[in-house]
């Protein structure tokens, strides 16, 4: 389903395993066929090879598999060489040599690679402006890609570049049809008996695992489930096909009596008697029932919840059921389309003429399906925690980016104004939002202008409408801080934390609220524990450095800016206080950049950024 899923609105993921497997299967036709090999081969080899880097650099990717295949095909000749060479006592066939056959091998792999690499470059102008140089920037720019984001994993939201090792793994294995998994295992268990298997059998282990491998081993910044390693997926399939065909050989010839031999080639099937043929066709019936069955799950999961098959999760992890509020839901925005098309079907007219605002955290994907009623409708950019404070009539908002806590608490979510949810399964993964007043944004913008009794008498109201809108409660819990009313605004502070227990916003204002009451050790305590639910929020390091700074806990204040470079997270506030900390233990300016530069450094150096620490390291060494 995940895979069938991805295809409708995946540009990318999808027609690069396309292109991987149509080239694994070029480089098995490749090596079977070596040295007298077909001409179609050739062709199937070039544009799959070409059609993966058109699509993406990492397609080079293949060129290490035709090696590793290369090498290992060698080695295979050379043994088989041998035992031809015992068999007959020493007396080589006619064969061609085995320089030449190696020279050849070689020669006609690298010509393949070459034209493939050409090929996928055409259409490619910036690869064509400089065809070496280019691909292998932007291929290194793809392994360290810097953009990181807020994933749900495991009930948490983790950003992308601090997720666990497991990630990866975890998300194919709770994601795809046990069915595949049953057929791996079975792949591990029977395709490794026979010698004449192993070869392949050990080329299509190596092209699933190594790219799960890989992302697990350089600790990539990958997100949005096992995308980033779909390319994987098709020989894992394979794998389990193989795996499972094995089985009803095994079966088979358990039942039938028959050898391993008789089992395994059908064309000798003459040799075995009727009975037994009667027998064979019973098992295959049995087994393709059985098969089938296995796959009703999924087969049902497409035909139920299309066209969102990519929201997919196994019986391992519970399903919808077990999966919900704990992994991303809808992540690639497929909802947007149904939602924006009910939307258009059942919006109602302004009474004032004025268009309709619709507001989106995606609105690009949004603004494209109100494109042909632009006179009617307009789309709008709004984040969902500050929907209360914009304008807007409709708004589309998918179960992506919100607190787990929040989405799995009936009595908080759906919020009150939703006018239609779209399901899987029963679970809502995209909501549509009918505002029912705009008396909240009313009251942020005399929040705003500082008329605070104004604007605390329209956001009692909005919040008697929703009790649950986080820009009404975090607007009235900063006009009862702005009237010295600490009491009051903690009672809004808890009813927030009630249901959005590790949001940023709500327990910074519990850490003021402390800080206010004197308490230093509880404000130090919300502090760590937001450190905790967000390493990247540099607000809770600041006031937590701020803290100690009060008490002259010179010690502790720079280990918590510390933590800043550690995540490069370092901003121009934390770096003043950190150079004001090293002043206040007696070094003057340059020795206090001296020691930033070396700490930012070795920091680097550590987490195996070379090139950045090299500029701080020499920054460091000028200030000697």
């Amino acid at each position: 389903p995940r895979y069938l899923g991805h295809s409708f609105n995946n540009p990318k993921d999808v027609p690069f395993a396309s292109a991987v497997i149509m080239a694994i299967y070029g480089m098995v036709m490749f090596f079977k066929q070596f040295p007298k090999v077909k001409w179609y081969t050739y062709l199937i080899l070039v544009l799959a090879i070409a059609f993966s880097i058109s699509v993406r650099i990492g397609g080079l990717i293949l060129f290490g598999y035709f090696g590793l295949l290369g090498l290992m095909f060698l080695g295979k000749v050379l043994i088989d060489r041998k035992k031809t060479a015992k068999i007959k006592n020493g007396k080589q066939a006619k064969e061609m040599p085995f320089a030449k056959y190696f020279f050849k091998l070689v020669v006609t792999a690298l010509a393949v690679c070459i034209a493939g690499y050409f090929m996928g470059l055409l259409l490619w102008p910036y690869a064509m402006q400089s065809p070496i140089k280019n691909p292998l920037e932007a291929f290194s720019a793809m392994s360290t890609f810097a953009t990181s984001l807020r994933q749900l994993f495991e009930g948490s939201l983790i950003w992308s570049d601090m997720l666990p090792w497991y990630y990866t793994p975890k998300y194919i294995l709770m994601t795809i049809p046990v069915t595949v998994i049953v057929g791996v295992v079975f792949f591990f268990i029977f395709c490794w008996r026979k010698r004449e298997d192993r070869f392949w059998a050990f080329f299509t282990f190596f092209t699933f695992f190594f790219p799960v491998f890989w992302i697990v081993y350089t600790h990539a910044n990958v997100y949005g489930g096992w995308r980033h390693a779909m390319f994987a997926y098709p020989p894992m399939v394979v794998a389990a096909g193989w795996g499972v065909d094995a089985l009803l050989k095994w079966v088979t010839g358990k039942i039938c009596g028959e050898t391993d031999d008789t089992t395994i080639r059908r064309d000798d099937a003459h040799i075995v008697s009727t009975g037994t043929k009667g027998k064979r066709i019973i098992v295959n019936i049995v087994g393709g029932v059985l098969l089938l069955c296995s796959l009703i799950g999924p087969i049902r999961h497409i035909i139920v919840n299309h066209p969102y098959e990519y929201v997919y999760f196994n019986s391992l992890v519970g399903g919808m059921d077990g999966a919900y509020g704990q992994y991303e839901m809808d992540y690639y925005y497929h909802t947007t389309r149904e939602a924006s098309e009910w939307i258009l079907a059942n919006a109602e007219p302004k009474e004032d003429g004025t268009k309709t605002l619709v507001a989106s955290w995606h609105a690009a994907s949004v603004g494209y399906f109100f494109r042909n009623d632009t006179a009617n409708f307009k789309t709008v950019f709004s984040r969902w925690y500050e929907k209360g404070n914009n304008d807007w009539d409709y708004a589309i908002f998918t179960v992506t980016g919100m607190q787990p806590e929040q989405i799995t608490n009936k009595g908080a979510f759906p919020p009150p104004d939703c006018g239609h949810t779209i399901d899987v399964d029963g679970k809502p993964i995209c909501l549509i939002l009918k505002r029912q007043s705009k008396i909240d944004m009313l009251g942020n913008q005399y929040k705003a202008k500082g008329l605070i009794d104004s604007a605390m008498l329209c956001l009692k109201q909005a919040f008697a409408i929703n009790p649950y809108n986080e820009a009404v409660i975090n607007n009235l819990i900063e006009c009862y801080f702005a009237k010295g009313q600490i009491d009051s605004a903690k009672q809004y502070i808890d009813h927030e934390l009630a249901f959005l227990p590790k949001d940023n916003t709500a327990n910074y204002y519990l850490v003021h609220y402390y800080l206010n009451k004197g308490d230093a050790e509880n404000a130090k305590k919300t502090c760590r524990f937001m450190i905790n639910c967000n390493p990247k929020f540099t607000g809770a390091y600041n006031i937590l450095c701020d803290i100690y700074l009060r008490s002259k806990d010179l010690n502790n204040a720079e280990k918590t800016l510390l933590q800043l470079i550690d995540r490069d997270q370092l901003d121009n506030q934390a770096m003043q206080k950190l150079l004001g900390i090293y002043k206040a233990e007696g070094l003057d300016d340059r020795g206090a950049y001296r020691k930033l530069y070396k700490k930012i450094y070795e920091s680097l150096e550590k987490r195996g950024k070379k090139k950045e620490a090299e500029i701080y390291h020499e920054l460091y060494r000028q200030l000697k």
